[in-house]
């Protein structure tokens, strides 16, 4: 009978077998990705953006439509934003895009158009954090750099049977640090991005593939069989709940087969993106009224329609539940009742009359961000208007209003 005996390796052994076998099988299973036709720092830069919180399948398409339509630093430097916000729709986080077209105006007026080849300099763009920094500077330039995500963290814990917490900044760090330890010399664009591919597509989260992973021989947590245990991470905070109501509110006369929309303020959550008009309600009178069955509440509907009164001296007259929606944001959980409204086409006035009788309710109905946010002495001006289904195709919306929009027209033209 032939016994055989595993090797029992050194820490920096483990490491440099690791390397070895991780880039072996990298280079047989790499997805023919369309950010990896070459090491343009720009393209990277982009495509690790896009990447922050979204799967790689969903980012393919965007990516292409991105890179055709702002080919290079300088044409996105130059575009109007709402073209940018128009562009990434769908995408989601769009605090983002915003900041990627500003680190590319940062690459125009102090780098003459051409993304640094610092680590100093790069980091200092824009929205790029070690993670992103790391990424360019490693796959662009092929600079020993880290880039530490989540699926680094993770697999790397494992393969260590690291106990700390990942959700700490300090686990990161020390990653980060044996992160530098482990990468090849001359390899590091590679190897940064074989960590990458392993952890998407063999190392996940929930049900790792240990049998056809290239590094399994002294991965710690699977010789141990702790692997659905590490990586250790705290949970995050629930996310709030906010109970909200909107208005789908058809236009009469000239404005005729269209919608009211609205756009938020130039600084906050889903800054400057279009919306349907909304209004925050009080948890203590929201949750009754969204837990019954009955859909149509005449004190919501009279709560969107004092609202927008109050912000554009209209008249509205909810007048059909459309639909239930929820959002669910890093830190807010929206909960929203959309109604369908009409209003009447000489409704537009201004003050009220005495023989207007609009309540305001208390103070536990309030407009979905502060008034002065929303509030115009002007009614219809720039923040509110009336739109077609055709205006969809230039003005950028949050995904939750973006799908309910398109429903709608889809409905009216059944």
């Amino acid at each position: 009978m032939v016994v055989h005996y595993m090797t029992i390796l050194t820490v920096e052994q483990k490491k440099e077998k690791y390397g070895i076998d991780l880039l072996e099988w990298y280079f047989h299973i790499q997805r023919d990705l369309p950010w990896r036709q070459n090491h343009d720092p720009y393209r990277i830069w982009v495509s690790e953006i896009m990447l922050q919180q979204t799967r790689v399948d969903t980012v393919i398409p965007y990516y292409n439509t991105f890179m055709e339509k702002f080919p290079t630093v300088k044409a996105l430097a130059e575009a109007p934003e709402e073209e940018v916000l128009k562009c990434w729709e769908g995408l989601g986080y769009y605090s983002r895009a915003r900041n990627l077209q500003a680190g590319a105006r940062m690459v125009m007026e102090q780098y003459n158009g051409q993304v640094p080849t610092s680590v100093e300099e790069v980091a200092k763009l824009k929205g790029v954090g070690p993670y992103t920094c790391g990424a360019i500077m490693s796959i662009a330039y092929n600079e020993p750099v880290p880039a530490v995500d989540g699926n680094v963290m993770r697999v790397l814990s494992r393969f260590f049977l690291l106990e700390d917490d990942i959700a700490k900044a300090s686990t990161r760090t020390n990653i980060e640090k044996l992160v530098i330890t482990m990468i090849p010399e001359g390899k590091a664009r590679y190897f940064n991005q074989a960590l990458m591919e392993l952890g998407a597509l063999i190392c996940s989260p929930k049900s790792p593939s240990c049998l056809i992973c290239p590094v399994m021989e002294h991965c710690e947590a699977r010789i141990q069989g702790r692997e659905l245990e590490i990586p250790i991470k705290t949970k995050a905070k629930k996310a709030r709940v906010e109970y909200r109501v909107a208005a789908i509110v058809e236009g009469t006369g000239e404005n005729k087969g269209k919608i009211l929309i609205r756009q938020r303020p130039a600084e906050g959550l889903l800054a400057e993106m279009w919306e349907l008009p909304h209004v925050l309600i009080d948890e203590s009178s929201a949750v009754p009224l969204f837990i019954s069955e009955l859909k149509e509440q005449p004190e919501l509907g009279e709560a969107i329609s004092s609202a927008i009164y109050t912000d554009q001296k209209l008249l509205v007259r909810p007048y059909e539940w459309y639909s239930d929606e929820e959002h669910i944001f890093s830190h807010i959980r929206w909960k929203m009742r959309f109604y369908k409204a009409d209003m009447d086409e000489n409704s537009l006035v201004s003050p009220i009359d005495g023989n207007l009788e609009v309540t305001q309710n208390d103070s536990k109905q309030q407009v979905a961000e502060q008034s002065e946010q929303y509030t115009s002495d002007t009614a219809l001006d720039s923040e509110y208007r009336f739109i077609s289904e055709a205006d969809m195709k230039t003005l950028p919306f949050p995904n939750l209003f973006l799908k309910v929009i398109r429903q709608y027209w889809v409905t009216k033209g059944e």
